[in-house]
C-alpha cells in the first residue's frame, strides 16, 4: 500500500513560509527542507494557493500565507492537496457471490465515513500555529 505524504508535505511548506518568512523561499530551497523536488514543492504550492491558503508571485520566491497561521487548520491543508479527500479507501474488487464479499463494501464505506468525520472533526481544531508552534518549541530544546 503507498501512502501520501502530500498533506504533511504542504504543512511543511506552509510551516517553513511561516517561519523564513524573510527567509529564502523558493521551491528549491523549500524542497531541500522537505527533501523532495521542487516540482513536487511548486505543484503542492499551487493547491494551496488554489485553495486560498498561499499567495504566491509568478518570478517572485515570495509566498505568503493569505491568513494569520491560527486561522488555518489541518482540514484546510488537507482538502486543499487530496484529490479525493477519503482517509480510507474501500476495494471495489471482491466476489459477490461470497457473503462477505457481496456485502463487505457497503458496511466499510459506513464505518469508514465515520472514521472519516471523526478525523475531520479533530483536523478542524488543529491549526497550522500549533504546528509552527510545536517546530519551534522541539528546535528550541534541541539547541538549549
Amino acid at each position: 500500500m503507498r501512502y501520501s505524504h502530500k498533506l504533511s508535505d504542504a504543512i511543511h511548506i506552509l510551516a517553513y513560509v511561516s517561519i523564513y518568512q524573510d527567509g529564502d523561499l523558493s521551491s528549491a530551497t523549500i524542497a531541500a527542507s522537505v527533501e523532495s523536488n521542487p516540482a513536487l514543492v511548486r505543484r503542492l504550492m499551487g493547491a494551496l494557493r488554489r485553495a486560498g491558503l498561499l499567495t504566491t508571485q509568478q518570478g517572485s520566491a515570495t509566498p505568503k500565507l493569505t491568513r494569520d497561521a491560527t486561522a488555518i487548520t489541518l482540514l484546510d491543508v488537507y482538502r486543499a492537496v487530496e484529490e479525493d479527500g477519503n482517509l480510507l479507501h474501500v476495494d471495489d474488487k471482491t466476489n459477490p457471490k461470497c457473503v462477505v464479499g457481496a456485502n463487505i463494501q457497503d458496511t466499510l464505506r459506513e464505518a469508514y465515513d465515520e472514521v472519516q468525520r471523526a478525523a475531520e472533526v479533530q483536523m478542524k481544531q488543529q491549526t497550522l500555529a500549533q504546528i509552527i508552534a510545536g517546530i519551534l518549541t522541539r528546535h528550541h530544546a534541541k539547541t538549549q
